[in-house]
């Protein structure tokens, strides 16, 4: 008898996601608590889990569809098929009974007694987004690997091994020894590229799907809805500079590394403090600023798959090693594809930080409901005039780029002045932490 399996619960006030990609086809048994879809919801995609074991009857819902909680998914055979057989180049036999391990034996009507969860033949492997794109990009063919993670998951690790070991060189195309030696030496010659010759034509298209269509959305909305202005000024960030490199030590006594982000968070919620206006959400349904008596304060975090937006909570109420490693775990969430919506939500300012891949400056997009988004670029060493002196200082350019609905430009201007002041002197903010 087939039942349905219905979209979860996905997190509070998530009542849709796009189905990104099926784990399963129709006719696959699947285990108990192994992932059958991939589903995005505010700006996170997530796998969504067996249950309990099974077998696909159909799939209803198809890749692109927007499907709400509640909605079917898919229809099952509860427990059909459900028996877990050893993944390629396993032992059959279960291992032997002793007094002090029990042999475990898995049937459709009964759980295992111990954890054990190796995939079932034939079935798709188990690894997360980001590890599918790495696999694709290191040339290892994911299908070949064993997974150590739990549920027999393929992780980061397991195709770094793949692709520094044999498998991952032939893989890549690389010539076996026995081949090698066969082969006459000769001289490397550079080949001439083929995909991008002028003239050829070619091209590549792929769904705008996922992750990277909502940041589309979402970007539209803001630039449709949301009257941009960016205001720009300069750091002397000399002190900065010097006294980040004195904590760096103490930082790595903790296992945490330390970057700029952490001090210009902590400047950044001290100076909101002073301007309420740059930490405040805009109810367009309400016609309502909304005042944030918190500081939960978002970073861009670039990914595989596309830019997701994880902010620190209560900054205010943390000091510069606290926020650095909540930076560090949420940055590392973000790049395994492992966010949950709560990650996410509730931001109330965020910051944009491209200083060490390069660049002058940027005009970034608000993240609505927010009414601002702050952008730090490079530090470089520049002559500054200092009372009629040439020096050598470290600068940087930032810029706030604001909703004029809510935010002035002289608004701007009074606020950037301060933070300046603050990462001008990081010291001072020892001094509002007390």
């Amino acid at each position: 008898m087939a039942i349905e399996f219905k979209l979860p619960e996905m997190g509070e006030g998530v009542t849709e996601g796009e189905l990104v990609k099926w784990l399963v086809k129709e006719g696959d048994s699947f285990t108990q608590d192994q992932p059958l879809v991939e589903m995005m919801t505010d700006k996170a995609t997530v796998e969504i889990p067996a249950s309990n074991a099974g077998k696909v009857v159909k799939l209803i819902a198809k890749e692109g569809d927007m499907v709400k909680v509640g909605q079917t998914l898919l229809s099952m055979e509860a427990g059909v098929g459900a028996v877990v057989k050893p993944a390629p180049g396993a032992h059959a036999s279960p291992p032997p009974a002793s007094p002090s391990r029990p042999a475990v034996v898995q049937t459709a009507s009964a759980a295992p007694v111990e954890s054990i969860f190796p995939p079932p033949a034939g079935a798709h492997v188990l690894a997360t987004p980001s590890t599918r794109r790495y696999a694709r990009e290191a040339g290892v063919d994911i299908n070949n690997l064993t997974g150590s993670g739990p549920a027999g998951r393929v992780t980061r690790e397991d195709v770094v091994k793949a692709s520094s070991g044999p498998m991952g060189a032939v893989s890549m195309g690389a010539p076996t020894m026995a081949r090698s030696a066969m082969m006459p030496a000769r001289t490397p010659t550079k080949a001439l590229p083929t995909a991008t010759v002028m003239g050829s034509n070619t091209e590549e298209r792929k769904p705008l799907k996922g992750i990277r269509k909502k940041i589309a959305e979402n970007l539209v909305r803001s630039k449709q809805t949301i009257p941009h202005f960016t205001h720009v000024d300069e750091v002397d960030a000399t002190e900065l500079v010097a006294w980040r490199a004195q904590m760096k030590e103490k930082a790595a006594e903790y296992g945490i590394k330390l970057t700029y982000l952490p001090f210009i968070m902590k400047a950044v919620s001290a100076t909101c403090r002073e301007f309420a206006m740059f930490n405040t959400a805009l109810d367009d349904e309400k016609n309502e600023i909304v005042r944030k008596h918190y500081f939960n304060i978002g970073f861009a975090a670039d990914t595989p798959e596309g830019l997701l937006v994880p902010n620190v909570k209560n900054v205010e109420s943390k000091n510069i090693l606290q926020i650095a490693k909540d930076i560090s775990e949420l940055a590392e969430k973000a790049r395994q594809g492992k966010l949950a919506p709560d990650d996410m939500k509730n931001g109330t300012i965020t910051i944009t930080n491209i200083g060490s891949i390069g660049g002058l400056y940027a005009t970034p997009i608000i993240n609505p409901p927010e009414t601002a988004i702050l952008g730090v670029y490079e530090i470089v060493k520049k002559p500054v005039v200092i009372n009629d002196e040439v020096q050598i200082r470290s600068m940087m350019n930032i810029t706030a780029t604001c909703d004029h609905r809510v935010i002035d430009g002289a608004d701007a201007a009074r606020f950037l002045k301060k933070l300046k002041q603050r990462l001008a002197s990081p010291q001072s903010l020892l001094l509002e932490m007390i």
